[in-house]
């Protein structure tokens, strides 16, 4: 008798620990701006991605080259590293960079990274089972003139229940042929966040 209380009971537990509210999903417009944990979010990627870039593009290096060339210089776009001490995704903020890199219309972007490999394992794959005249050949890719790196970092300041975080993101541009920086880029982002 005593198992079957301790069992109702148990089962009377679980089912009002399940009676909490109800979660609520609303769709909302991707470009509005959120920050609901204070930590990193889509905005500050975006927003920063398109500040840094518009700047690397109003700078010397650019008319430079096209004037010396005459062509417009094609950029790789390398590792954004996360020194930050929380988790982000730092393949959004460079994909944000190519996009606008791309739509500014002045520089091409070529594939860096696991995205260049599947595509050569493609072209692997076209030389045994793709037709003579279809099949792309090697030797053919499109080399960079420039290559854009950088990092993000992080400052906590914390008491009780108030804390600050400040996002430096730093990124610079490197001549892959004489190894000259000829740009370094800084944005920061400063929240103060009250529990």
């Amino acid at each position: 008798m005593k198992k079957i209380i301790l069992a109702s009971g148990f089962a009377a537990m679980l089912v009002l620990s399940n009676c909490g509210p109800a979660r609520k999903v609303e769709r909302m417009d991707p470009n509005t701006v959120t920050d609901i944990s204070g930590r990193w979010n889509d905005t500050d990627s975006k927003l920063v991605a398109e500040e840094m870039i518009k700047d690397v593009l109003d700078r010397p290096w650019r008319t430079n080259f096209e004037m010396k060339n005459s062509k417009k210089p094609t950029v790789i776009i390398g590792q954004v590293k996360n020194k930050t001490s929380e988790h982000i995704e730092t393949i959004a903020f460079i994909k944000n960079m190519e996009r606008a890199f791309i739509n500014s219309g002045t520089v091409s972007v070529v594939q860096s990274g696991e995205e260049r490999n599947e595509i050569r394992d493609e072209r692997s794959d076209q030389q045994t089972f793709s037709s003579e005249e279809t099949r792309k050949k090697w030797g053919k890719e499109k080399g960079a003139d420039f290559m854009l790196n950088g990092v993000i970092i992080s400052i906590v300041d914390q008491y009780k229940n108030q804390k600050t975080i400040k996002y430096q993101v730093n990124l610079e541009l490197t001549d892959l042929e004489t190894n000259e920086k000829v740009w370094i880029g800084e944005k920061e982002i400063k929240k103060f966040i009250k529990n």
